[in-house]
């Protein structure tokens, strides 16, 4: 049978996403069973104790279907951010809110206007609904918000700025975000994802809730960064209540697990654990600026939980000769940066065996 006649020509020209690889994969193909993953921005703590309490407690319930309005867990969060529950939308991460918003507003021959390099599901979910994707480079791999701005057109429908970008760790600050949202027509989305806001330490970081009130902003965050929670896929948008309900009328029945619910609430209580995975954090981005700085690489200093670095070799043979060490990396080919490498802030020991595997083979492959 030939589906050439039945498919939709949008989608040809979607490549599939590629995940970080997993350790199982890794154990399986290798056939090594001590791995590490450094790959995927995971919290190397794991989840708040309280989270994983809280999950336990509901398992009896999985034959049940979940509050398909979240009811409880948007009362904790609009407590927390001082917002309306109708100001709230939760999704299955924060990828499904991404494609809600395509789904929602996008329709062929408009333009979606990203930084480059930046979060692939931002292309995915043009894509797929038949949208341009306006592509514009970033000052030292950054947002350049007043190119961004002026590569608006009349067919601009959207802006999406990830801040701290993924995969740079770079950040715009509360002056450029607002003078860039003063030049922005105010018939034109944008879209402010801060999946790694909680990890910032620059005071100048501006919140997106912020600007709630000016009806076009929609902020995205996530359970799965510092929360630990990336397995339960939890992640949620704060917007203008009339531009969540039209989120809703595509968002599917019952779309946020029932575990996921209620782990999430637990994790928002756990202070301690948030607290311990931001100072494991800070710690670790030192140690491995350091080990950089001592093999002479050059890296771009974070916001997030990860690091970009160079080297003068092809991303993907370090990966895959660090692979052979059992640590897992990720290439930025994918991102057009064909000798860069994102590696994730891990755990003291996981930092000194990251960088150790590293010096090791960058002496082998000279």
């Amino acid at each position: 049978m030939t589906y050439d006649t039945l498919i939709r020509q949008e989608i040809l020209g979607i490549a599939p996403y590629v995940p970080g690889k997993p350790i199982e994969e890794v154990q399986r193909e290798l056939g090594i069973q001590d791995v590490i993953k450094m790959a995927s921005n995971e919290n190397p703590l794991g989840p708040s104790p309280q989270a994983l309490e809280a999950a336990h407690s509901i398992l009896n319930e999985a034959h049940l279907y979940p509050d398909g309005s979240c009811f409880n867990l948007k009362e904790t969060l609009a407590k927390e951010l001082g917002v309306k529950t109708e100001e709230i939308i939760l999704g299955n991460g924060c990828d499904e809110i991404i494609k809600l918003l395509a789904e929602a507003f996008f329709h062929s021959g408009d333009e979606v206007v990203v930084a480059d390099p930046t979060f692939g599901e931002y292309a995915y979910a043009t894509q797929l609904m038949g949208a341009r994707l306006v592509k514009v480079r970033g000052k030292d791999l950054g947002h350049d918000l007043e190119a961004m701005a002026r590569a608006v057109s009349n067919r601009t429908k959207a802006i999406f700025v990830c801040n701290p970008n993924n995969p740079t760790g770079t950040m715009n600050n509360r002056k450029e975000l607002e003078r860039f949202l003063a030049q922005i027509p105010s018939h034109i989305l944008v879209i402010i994802d801060q999946a790694y806001l909680e990890y910032v330490d620059d005071p100048d970081y501006p919140n997106g809730i912020d600007y709630i009130s000016d009806g076009r902003v929609l902020t995205l965050r996530t359970f799965s960064k510092i929360y630990g929670l990336a397995g339960l896929r939890i992640g949620y948008g704060v917007g203008a209540s009339a531009l969540i309900s039209y989120l809703n009328r595509v968002r599917e029945p019952f779309n946020v697990n029932r575990i996921a619910q209620v782990a999430a609430q637990a994790a928002l209580r756990d202070q301690e654990h948030f607290r311990l995975s931001k100072e494991m954090n800070h710690q670790g981005k030192k140690k491995l600026y350091h080990g950089f700085d001592e093999l002479g690489l050059d890296y771009l200093p974070s916001e997030a939980n990860f690091i970009l670095f160079s080297t003068s070799f092809a991303a993907k043979d370090v990966f895959q000769a660090m692979l052979r060490k059992g640590v897992i990396i990720r290439t930025a080919d994918i991102f057009g940066l064909p000798k860069h490498i994102r590696v994730t802030v891990g755990t003291d020991e996981q930092n000194q065996r990251f960088l150790r595997s590293l010096r090791e083979t960058l002496m082998e492959l000279r």
